[in-house]
């Protein structure tokens, strides 16, 4: 699995879009995007990537949420490539509304589904077992103080993260975290239970 950052619009406050491929290209690999950002700025970049000769360059999108920074571009982006769309949101566009637990393809690799509500009640994240590989979203992965408030579904969500084997997270924002990714969560569900829960 190659997992690439597409290039962002440097004058506008966008999420991550994330390029999964598989290993060496082959015609049964799925290429999938994490996110979009918030416009079609990623098309050009998405334009030079080599991605297989007899399929299409992009495949699949799946969304981690809805907010604007995150799928702002969706439209264009559909429109320019025609790819599936999955979400756990009915945006317009959506081709297939997720499931919690369902297992998708993303390059040559299959992640499972994790509804992970409390940054928006759509967040999702996409894991994946057998590289211990963990599509974050904005679901909060380094929350590093304690204070403010927490919905009570950011701490369950949390919880049912810490349970798994993370060894690296791909997050919505900011660069990958390839060291510490199972402290760094567990740190986080410490601090936001130190923190006031709202119902």
């Amino acid at each position: 699995m190659r997992i690439i950052l597409l290039r962002k619009n440097p004058e506008a406050y966008s999420g991550n879009a994330w390029l999964v491929l598989g290993d060496s290209n082959t015609l049964h690999g799925v290429n999938a995007l994490v996110d979009i950002g918030l416009d079609a700025f990623i098309l050009d970049h998405l334009h030079q990537i080599s991605t297989g000769i007899g399929k299409k360059s992009l495949q699949k999108i799946f969304l981690t949420h809805s907010h604007y920074d995150h799928a702002g571009g969706l439209e264009e982006v559909r429109r320019a490539l025609s790819p599936e769309i999955y979400a756990f949101a009915p945006l317009p566009g959506v081709t297939r509304r997720l499931r919690d637990g369902e297992r998708v393809s993303l390059g040559d690799r299959r992640f499972e589904v994790l509804h992970t509500p409390g940054h928006s009640d759509d967040s999702m994240c996409l894991y994946c077992p057998e590289d211990r590989v963990l599509f974050s979203g904005d679901t909060p992965v380094q929350v590093r103080t304690t204070g403010g408030a927490y919905p009570r579904a950011l701490t369950v969500s949390l919880e049912r993260l810490c349970a798994l084997p993370v060894q690296t997270i791909y997050p919505g924002h900011g660069d990958p975290m390839t060291r510490g990714a199972a402290e760094a969560l567990r740190e986080t569900l410490a601090n936001v239970r130190r923190s006031d829960i709202e119902p």
